[in-house]
């Protein structure tokens, strides 16, 4: 996103806040991220550094990006240089999972501001397709909607669309509960159980995705939208996708263990899908689904045997 940004819009400088000295020096000297993205050239208005203040200080907006288990001690240790007008900009997807608090709420504790200005971005977006300028799609939701219009005009580009919305609740549900679902897909397709199966999981997945963000406030046409069926069909169905490839794994027989210590990114669904339980239970929503990943994940469950659980539920009709 720094470097759309930074591309877009070639009079802006853009601070990235960075935590590794060395990937802070790749960027400046060579001009790219060597550890995600060697091949790319980075803009020359994109500068890191590991300065809080130094990044904040005048800053116009900030694209939070951290993984949402690390949002909240990370922003409580760069508080102090955060000004209370500053609007953050969450890319962050996933749910916190002993409080279950979405990145709206972490956002604005952590930083002890409740009136925090706060936009969710979110879609179907992988960011090697953003990187290589291929046309995408993508949602801000704010509550002020001047503020979404300001962060529509600030990213939105030839090949960025940004459509606005006020359900950020939707937005932030659908983009959580996505990545838990990519898993269940990701097992589908290391199990080799066809493509029936996958079709019949995702669509079960997206109604239990429906059932709980509308009992939590959300609009059921956002849902269907880009950051719900768009997001949920890319993590689902295409090889990119961190949680996809962590269910594949997983139903391929691999220990979890073994999977996320060869892996150098965060898979969200992994850290979300134990909330998940805890959210059915508080909504009294069924997510035979979900639940079944996270059952998985915990080694409660067998794939096998979640197969079996999910081709034993009762034939009930369609909501």
């Amino acid at each position: 996103m720094a470097a759309h940004v930074a591309d877009r819009k070639p009079q802006l400088e853009v601070n990235m806040l960075v935590r590794d000295p060395q990937v802070c020096w790749s960027i400046n000297e060579k001009h790219c991220n060597f550890k995600y993205f060697p091949e790319h050239k980075l803009p020359e208005n994109v500068i890191a550094t590991t300065d809080a203040k130094a990044a904040l200080l005048n800053a116009d907006f900030c694209l939070h990006a951290v993984p949402v288990q690390f949002s909240s001690s990370y922003l409580e240790g760069i508080a102090m240089y955060v000004d209370p007008g500053l609007p953050f900009i969450s890319l962050s997807k996933g749910l916190e999972l002993n409080t279950l608090r979405t990145m709206s709420q972490i956002i604005p504790q952590a930083l002890r501001n409740p009136r925090q200005p706060y936009i969710v971005l979110s879609g179907p977006s992988f960011a090697l397709e953003l990187m290589n300028k291929l046309p995408t799609a993508m949602v801000v939701a704010s509550k002020d909607k001047k503020l979404a219009n300001t962060a529509q005009q600030l990213l939105a580009s030839r090949n960025l669309r940004i459509n606005r919305s006020s359900d950020i609740t939707g937005v932030e549900i659908a983009g959580a509960l996505k990545n838990v679902l990519a898993i269940a897909a990701g097992i589908v397709e290391g199990m080799n159980l066809g493509n029936n199966s996958m079709a019949a999981l995702v669509a079960q997945g997206c109604s239990e995705i429906r059932w709980l963000a509308t009992k939590m406030g959300a609009k059921s046409t956002t849902i269907t939208g880009l950051s719900g069926t768009g997001d949920i069909m890319l993590t689902c169905f295409v090889n990119l996708s961190r949680n996809r490839t962590v269910g594949v794994r997983l139903g391929s027989g691999e220990s979890l263990d073994d999977i996320l210590g060869s892996m150098n990114q965060v898979a969200e669904g992994v850290s979300t899908a134990g909330a998940v339980i805890a959210l059915a239970q508080k909504y009294n929503v069924k997510m035979p689904v979900l639940t079944a990943v996270a059952r998985i994940i915990n080694n409660e469950l067998t794939p096998q045997k979640a197969v079996l659980e999910l081709m034993s539920l009762p034939q009930v009709e369609e909501v």
